[in-house]
C-alpha cells in the first residue's frame, strides 16, 4: 500500500473541490464533497499505476503563509 499527498483546492465558480498530486502526470479530479473526491482520486491513481509506478516529477514539501503589505 502506498500513500500519495494529494493538494485540494476549491472553485470558487463552481463550488467543486479539485485536487491533484504533485509530480504524478494525470493524477488530479474533482467533486461535490471531499469523500467523492478522495474516492475518484484513489480510483484515477489505481488507473494510472496499472502502467506501472510512476517517476515522480515533484515532492510535496508543506504550505508556506506569504505575508504581502
Amino acid at each position: 500500500m502506498k500513500t500519495y499527498t494529494a493538494i485540494i483546492e476549491r472553485c470558487h465558480d463552481t463550488g467543486l473541490y479539485v485536487g491533484f498530486i504533485p509530480g504524478f502526470t494525470g493524477a488530479h479530479s474533482q467533486a461535490e464533497s471531499l469523500d467523492e473526491l478522495n474516492k475518484n482520486l484513489r480510483e484515477v491513481i489505481e488507473m494510472l499505476l496499472e502502467d506501472g509506478e510512476p517517476v515522480l516529477q515533484a515532492e510535496f514539501v508543506g504550505t508556506q503563509n506569504v505575508v504581502v503589505a
